[in-house]
């Protein structure tokens, strides 16, 4: 049966048509335009915004771009003293710690140290934390084992490289700076110094009422 030659027509004309939208698709993917593409959910992906050195008639100056604030820090400054806040003097480190250290000031690098590095450190500093246990249990390779305090190394280091450690980490270590305040940060240095004197202390270090009592 023969079709007749209206039909046959209008089906050609009806496949043509289907193959718009995919040209209009190809278009869109291969051109530029100075308008935004339609997004149905926008995500805040495009929102309003004023580019660089454009003009804003909310200002009296008319300038989209506003001045720093005043007394605004930029991110990273240094503020206050050098040597509590890097750990630095000059291009070195500081050898002593620049706050006072007191009871008070051990105790609180001792809650810091058991939150933050007794997992990995231990809890008198020999690298034999929880973490490091379980890394050695599973022997997957992966693991570099945490250095311990009572090394020549670490006790030779100076204070203000300890603090730089803990502000900004090491090798694997993340960087704790984020977390512990500054202060904070040289309480836990101070709690290592004792940390480390109790695992190498001599009799110079008992006081001379109780040295009797020593063998």
């Amino acid at each position: 049966m023969k079709l007749p030659r209206w039909l046959l027509f209008t089906a050609v004309i009806l496949v043509v048509l289907s193959w718009v939208p995919l040209a209009l698709i190809m278009r869109a993917r291969v051109t530029t335009n100075s308008k935004p593409r339609i997004h149905i959910v926008p995500d805040m992906d495009n929102q309003p915004k004023y580019k660089t050195q454009s003009r804003n008639s909310m200002f009296a100056d008319r300038r989209a771009m506003r001045p720093p604030v005043e007394g605004a820090v930029a991110r990273g400054a240094v503020i206050g003293d050098a040597a509590v806040t890097t750990g630095k003097a000059g291009e070195g480190w500081v050898v002593e710690i620049p706050v006072a250290v007191d009871e008070n000031l051990l105790r609180v690098g001792r809650q810091r140290y058991d939150i933050y590095c007794s997992p990995c450190h231990g809890l008198a500093g020999f690298g034999d934390g929880m973490i490091a246990k379980r890394a050695d249990a599973l022997q997957e390779g992966t693991w570099t084992p945490p250095t311990s305090f009572h090394t020549d190394l670490i006790r030779q280091r100076e204070a203000g490289h300890l603090f730089n450690t803990i502000s900004n980490g090491i090798r694997n270590m993340p960087a704790y700076g984020p977390q512990i305040p500054v202060e904070d940060r040289w309480a836990v240095v101070a709690y290592l110094r004792a940390l480390q004197r109790s695992q190498n202390a001599t009799t110079d270090d008992v006081p001379e009422d109780i040295r009797a009592q020593l063998r």
